[in-house]
């Protein structure tokens, strides 16, 4: 069942997800070759906990850590550890944190110093193609028109959208529903109504769609091996449109 928030509840959920976005900030200033991934997320953890929210990845489905640090041909979940990051990798920061019995949510790609034009290219598509998505988060629109146009805008750059992940609701749980693929067809699926609040996170292969399961036994990464990118925002649905939760003004 997708649950409607109230405005209070929604105004609680901004001021978790704009939190959470001002950290994601402090911590892509610190992404840069000769880092581990541990440290980012201990960094994360100390952030959010130091913001008074609580990291609510950790436990999760026993996800072992406060966020997910996603390489290269990762696409999501993947579990921090000693790899350091090395000139030319494309990094996924996937991250939440529980405010005042709300979760939030949101997801990143960054270059790690200087990176290939091709996989400069796969962010900026990735990045574009959840702005359009953003935009069919309209009243009186459904979820297909959100996957339909996400997927025809990234195939038509040449690249593919992950068919077995997807966006979700998210509210008292870290993930609600709906279930939001980032394909599908225009008018198909329920249709989107003021209270609505959700995640949208396309998720482009530079290659093939199909995915894999990592070898940390949380991860998901390209069958192929080839770049994978990945970007998310919370949004609340008002009558004057879509409201970017972890946008910072």
């Amino acid at each position: 069942m997708i649950t409607i928030k109230t405005e209070k509840e929604i105004k609680v959920m901004a001021e978790g997800a704009r939190i959470l976005a001002e950290i994601v900030e402090k911590l892509k200033k610190r992404v840069k070759p000769g880092i581990t991934t541990k440290q980012l997320d201990k960094l994360a953890e100390s952030l959010i906990l130091k913001s008074g929210g609580k990291c609510n990845f950790k436990g999760e489905d026993n996800f072992p850590a406060c966020i997910c640090t996603s390489v290269n041909e990762e696409i999501v979940h993947a579990v921090p550890s000693e790899r350091v990051l090395k000139e030319g990798d494309i990094l996924s920061l996937d991250l939440g944190l529980l405010w005042k019995g709300f979760h939030t949510d949101m997801a990143i790609t960054l270059p790690v110093g200087k990176i290939s034009f091709a996989a400069q290219r796969l962010l900026r598509v990735t990045k574009k193609a959840l702005s359009r998505g953003i935009k069919k988060s309209k009243v009186g629109n459904t979820f297909g028109d959100i996957g339909e146009t996400i997927q025809r805008y990234v195939e038509s750059q040449g690249f593919n959208v992950v068919r077995d992940l997807c966006g979700h609701g998210i509210g008292r749980k870290l993930h609600e529903d709906p279930q939001i693929p980032n394909y599908g067809k225009r008018h198909k699926g329920p249709k989107i109504k003021e209270g609505m609040v959700f995640c949208l996170e396309p998720m482009v292969t530079m290659g093939d769609y199909r995915i894999k399961k990592g070898k940390d036994g949380f991860s998901f990464e390209t069958s192929d091996g080839s770049l994978s990118a990945h970007f998310e925002h919370m949004i609340a649905i008002t009558k004057k449109g879509p409201f970017v939760l972890t946008k910072l003004p």
